[in-house]
């Protein structure tokens, strides 16, 4: 694998939050590096810090102490022009399409959503059919509401919003976990699917290891707010040097055989 310039780096990153008259480190000591191209996964089961992480990189979050870099440039929430650039390069699919796609809102206005609200020139109806299309939906459904749509169809939905304008960073916050079974594998080949088509770095935020297994080059694994074991997805789950990870291996499925990479 060709190494490439970072896209994100994190140094030291701590934050605190106060909780009945008590200080809690959601995060303590994180170092991240995210290298263009790559597919990284953020494991840990609930309360780790994956969110947390998630929030800080997005800017939705400051940290308690530590910088993040984006392209080598701290990421300041305060610049305009920095964070108008950082919204259309780095997009997110979250964990329930059904929550977050708007009802009343039709899938046209959905997709086509970031493209307003970034003020990306273009032939936005085109632009939107393109994107259903590339998620593997008729392009006439943009007339039609989101309930009208099973849950994988809604997520598709949702990915073709966040392919939208263009981005070169794409975030999946569980994108998966609130899918049945069969249908969570056609969404993990999508992902996988676009990250090629469209030369994406990707981010994918879950508890399950199976699932980043699948499609991460590189795997960090938190406990609370820690990492307890960083880098290579092969070498972790053949070879993994922390206890936590071992437990969280021993959930993983036995036909899971094969890595990214």
């Amino acid at each position: 694998m060709t190494v490439n310039h970072p896209i994100f780096e994190t140094k030291d990153l701590v934050k605190t939050y106060s909780r009945q008259g008590s200080s809690v480190n959601a995060l303590d000591g994180v170092d991240l590096t995210l290298r263009s191209g790559v597919s990284l996964g953020i494991v840990g089961e609930s309360g780790a810090g994956k969110s947390t992480i998630l929030d800080i990189l997005l800017g939705i979050e400051k940290p308690t102490r530590g910088t993040v870099k984006y392209h080598g440039q701290e990421l300041d929430m305060a610049n305009r022009k920095q964070m108008n650039q950082f919204r259309r390069e780095v997009q997110v699919v979250f964990q329930d399409p059904k929550t977050s796609l708007n009802p009343r809102m039709r899938v046209g206005s959905i997709v086509g959503e970031p493209l307003r609200s970034l003020k990306i020139e273009g032939d936005s109806a085109q632009r939107v059919r393109e994107v259903l299309k590339a998620v593997g939906l008729n392009p006439d459904v943009v007339s039609r509401y989101p309930d009208e749509f099973s849950g994988g169809q809604r997520q598709r939905i949702a990915i073709a919003r966040a392919i939208a304008s263009s981005p070169i960073v794409l975030i999946g916050d569980e994108p998966v976990s609130a899918l049945d079974v069969s249908v969570r594998i056609q969404i993990l080949e999508l992902f996988q699917s676009l990250k090629n088509l469209l030369n994406l770095t990707l981010i994918l935020v879950s508890h399950d290891l199976a699932i980043v297994g699948q499609l991460c080059e590189e795997i960090i694994v938190l406990k609370n707010g820690q990492i307890v074991e960083a880098g290579d997805t092969r070498t972790i789950f053949t070879n993994p040097s922390a206890d936590y990870t071992k437990k969280l291996l021993d959930s993983v499925p036995t036909f899971l055989s094969t890595y990214p990479g």
